[in-house]
């Protein structure tokens, strides 16, 4: 592994820490998502790495070398702040070039590879101006061009695309994707946006009041969510409470669910992403089986978001969120209309209730 995290923690005073215990490690060109709520330690994490905030205790480590009490200048690595950080009385090209000049690099040196650097952005002919004078998307551009210009060993970016509208924030992921990919830059991404996270990183960490909460792929982040905090964090979730019955099914209110999960004892907490379950109008009495869960209930209120209907329904279980994607310029139900839910016993997420904080 090239960035290795051992057993970091960083300490104020006689506080709990802001990051406690927390090791994880990515290859080289690998793109790692730090992901959480806002407080989780995440930030914290990213400027020990860099090392702008010193490490409590715990190693970091960059291609087996101990960089855990180095100086930032001599661990070689790319920032980019939130805030983009930008100095407002330079030109975008000494903004760009000021790292270079900081390391002591040649004259002549600097103006290639500045040149070099915006035009990599898309940012070719706006060497001269000032920060004031350019959109908040290119403002972003010149921040991302300074921190490659270094030809850092590490990038690490510090929720880049917090300061963009919705729109631009997706093309803007995905030409930091594209540069990451093609520079083979090894990059640590900081993000409260598990959207951003899932749709760029290869592996992500999720962070919850400073100490790991799972690692792993965005595929296993979302199907395999390890605890109750990761399956909420990462997309909508239904949660329900339950009791193990002897048979292997579990009581929520005065319905019975499946999961693949083995049966148990005692209270469990299960889980249901709104979209993997099927709304029909009602018809027949439809019971359960061992591949799929089937419970009645009555529409209580829908809302329209563009592409997708949500729906709240009233069952048996207890209220439910539903989500369909829209097909038409009509909606086949609406309040008060009763429906037939059916979901995938493999769709049922079950925790025990020791997990349920």
């Amino acid at each position: 592994m090239y960035l290795e995290v051992e057993s970091l923690e960083k300490r104020y005073g006689h506080l709990a820490p802001s990051v406690a215990d927390l090791s994880f490690s990515l290859g080289q060109g690998e793109l790692l998502g730090l992901l959480g709520p806002s407080g989780c330690g995440k930030t914290t994490t990213l400027r020990m790495i860099s090392g702008l905030v010193q490490a409590t205790s715990g190693k970091i480590k960059v291609g087996g070398q101990d960089v855990t009490r180095l100086p930032t200048y001599r661990r070689n690595m790319g920032v980019m702040f939130q805030s983009y950080a930008l100095f407002p009385h330079m030109t975008i090209a000494e903004n760009v070039a000021f790292g270079l000049q900081m390391r002591k690099i040649r004259k002549q040196d600097i103006a290639k590879r500045v040149a070099s650097a915006l035009a990599m952005v898309r940012l070719e002919g706006v060497a001269d101006r000032k920060p004031r004078e350019l959109s908040g998307g290119q403002q972003q551009r010149v921040a991302l061009a300074r921190a490659l210009v270094v030809e850092p060993d590490i990038l690490l970016l510090d929720e880049p695309l917090s300061n963009l509208d919705a729109k631009l924030r997706d093309n803007m992921r995905n030409e930091i994707r594209e540069i990451q990919q093609r520079l083979r830059m090894t990059t640590v991404f900081v993000t409260h946006d598990q959207t951003e996270a899932m749709a760029i990183c290869d592996r992500i960490v999720v962070m919850n009041r400073g100490k790991l909460e799972q690692i792993g792929t965005p595929l296993d982040i979302y199907e395999r969510p390890a605890t109750p905090m990761v399956a909420e964090f990462v997309g909508r979730i239904n949660r329900l409470d339950g009791q193990w019955r002897n048979d292997g099914a579990i009581a929520v209110g005065d319905s019975l669910v499946r999961a693949n999960a083995s049966g148990g004892a005692g209270r469990v907490l299960i889980m249901i992403r709104p979209h993997r379950i099927d709304l029909e109008a009602a018809g027949e009495a439809s019971v359960g089986s061992p591949e799929a869960n089937v419970v009645v209930g009555t529409i209580r209120h829908i809302n329209y978001v563009g592409d997708t209907l949500q729906y709240a329904v009233a069952t048996a279980a207890g209220l439910l969120q539903v989500e369909k994607a829209t097909s038409s310029a009509t909606d086949p139900f609406q309040p008060g209309d009763s429906v037939t839910l059916r979901w995938k016993t493999r769709d049922t997420l079950t925790f025990s209730s020791e997990a349920t904080g």
